[in-house]
């Protein structure tokens, strides 16, 4: 057994067990997620009308914000652990690729066609309440800005069984080609100042945090000894000091994730080194009863929760904006010293109502069937449906009429990620043939 495969068995939980490590790093990266979005919420009353504004926008607090809760880059390592995890454990049980991308569309998708049609439906209730058309476009955008990470998240997940096949012939080769495209796009884009260029790191800045996932399912980081692991953080944190000075990132890691840029690279390194570091007292701390009951709620609900959080951001907002109208009590003013004092009772609030819409969202995603394994040209065509549903909200807004197209597309992904059209054709080929034989058999009776 190699070095890093004796690190694996030490370090990864049986078959059927969970690494409550891995889960307590996801359910702090989502609520780090809902926690930043919370902050740049900023609601107004001026001569009694409502305005809602990114309460970041040019404040000194963005910056150091964002080095504690810019936690995509280690969410997507996350992803790439456990994804790695569950597809080699398929194939010890028979499993192949398509049952995989078939499973991820439909555990991606099925909380995003709820989430999408229910904020539809509301959108469509505002409008007709008599709520400004201009707030009600300004909600469907805020809502559909976060979708991003749908799209790509699917894409990454449906290229695993692909990449996590280059990554056992050839590691190194794979993930330092990603990094060299990722490189080349921040290049070209500075370079030529065409800043869509930048967009195509959707791609590899992701799929490269992805694949140093795959090194960490191998057991080939925490097989490093703890002064490499150290090295690799310091040195990606001075990496990343001397792209601030020089101008070539922003130091508002917010920033650096639209477009994606390599400043996420190096971030992923620094997360990805202080995790395996620490990883057996956050083990020992996730294994509390108190800890293991919160990550055991998140971890299955962790994108039902990312997709949430936004509309419940935007009616906390709305329900503020409407209390001071009708009372007539000023709100503070954003980045005041009143409006800090409230920030934590706001954030508690906003993760409170967060987990108790998911309560109930989640059993009506429970009522769906479980996936079935589906063919590999029905399940790509699963994958493509559901980001032309993502992309098309990004790109035309979220209004009623796009949010019921992107649901009529996100069910016919669902509908492609299952087998039980084939099977009932199936079926009814046999049925055929049986009437067949059995009318073969009355035209030539046996003498």
């Amino acid at each position: 057994m190699t070095i890093a495969r004796a690190a694996l068995a030490a370090s990864t939980p049986r078959s059927g067990s969970r690494d409550r490590a891995v889960d307590l790093v996801r359910a702090a990266c989502i609520a780090g997620v809902v926690m930043l979005h919370a902050m740049m919420v900023g609601v107004a009353v001026t001569g009694g009308v409502p305005s809602f504004v990114n309460a970041s926008d040019g404040t000194w607090w963005v910056v150091p914000l964002s080095w504690v809760l810019q936690v995509m880059p280690l969410f997507f390592v996350i992803g790439g652990f456990s994804a790695a995890t569950a597809y080699r454990r398929a194939r010890e049980r028979g499993g192949d690729a398509v049952g995989f991308v078939a499973g991820r569309v439909q555990r991606l998708l099925r909380p995003a066609i709820v989430t999408i049609g229910i904020v539809g439906l509301l959108l469509a209730l505002l409008a007709s309440a008599g709520v400004p058309a201009d707030l009600v476009a300004l909600a469907g955008f805020r809502f559909g800005q976060p979708l991003w990470f749908l799209g790509v998240f699917l894409v990454c997940q449906a290229l695993v069984p692909a990449l996590l096949r280059l990554h056992e012939r050839a590691p190194y080769a794979t993930i330092a080609a990603l990094t060299i495209a990722a490189t080349g796009v921040d290049v070209a884009r500075m370079q030529s100042g065409i800043d869509g260029l930048g967009f195509l790191n959707l791609a590899f800045v992701w799929l490269a945090l992805q694949q140093l996932g795959f090194f960490l399912a191998d057991g080939r980081i925490d097989a490093l000894s703890r002064r490499a692991r150290t090295i690799a953080a310091i040195g990606a944190v001075a990496a990343l000091a001397a792209s601030f000075v020089s101008g070539i990132h922003s130091p508002d890691l917010v920033a650096n994730i639209n477009p994606p840029t390599t400043a996420l690279l190096l971030v992923g390194v620094v997360h990805t080194a202080l995790f395996s570091l620490l990883r057996e007292p956050i083990a020992r701390f996730a294994d509390r009863p108190v800890v293991r009951r919160v990550t055991d709620f998140v971890t299955p609900r962790a994108m039902t929760v990312y997709l949430w959080h936004m509309p419940v951001l935007l009616g906390l907002a709305g329900l503020t904006a409407a209390s001071a109208l009708w009372t007539g009590m000023p709100l503070p003013a954003v980045d005041s010293g009143l409006w800090w004092l409230t920030r934590p009772a706001w954030l508690a609030l906003a993760l409170a109502v967060t987990a108790a819409v998911v309560v109930v969202a989640a059993r009506v995603e429970a009522m769906t069937p479980p996936p079935l394994t589906s063919s590999g040209r029905r399940a790509g065509l699963g994958v493509l449906a559901g980001t032309a549903a993502v992309a098309m909200l990004l790109v035309a807004g979220t209004t009623v009429i796009t949010a019921t197209i992107a649901v009529a597309l996100l069910a016919g992904a669902l509908r492609l990620a299952r087998a039980d059209a084939p099977a009932r054709v199936e079926g009814g080929q046999r049925i055929v043939r049986s009437l067949v034989d059995r009318v073969q058999v009355s035209a030539h009776p046996a003498p």
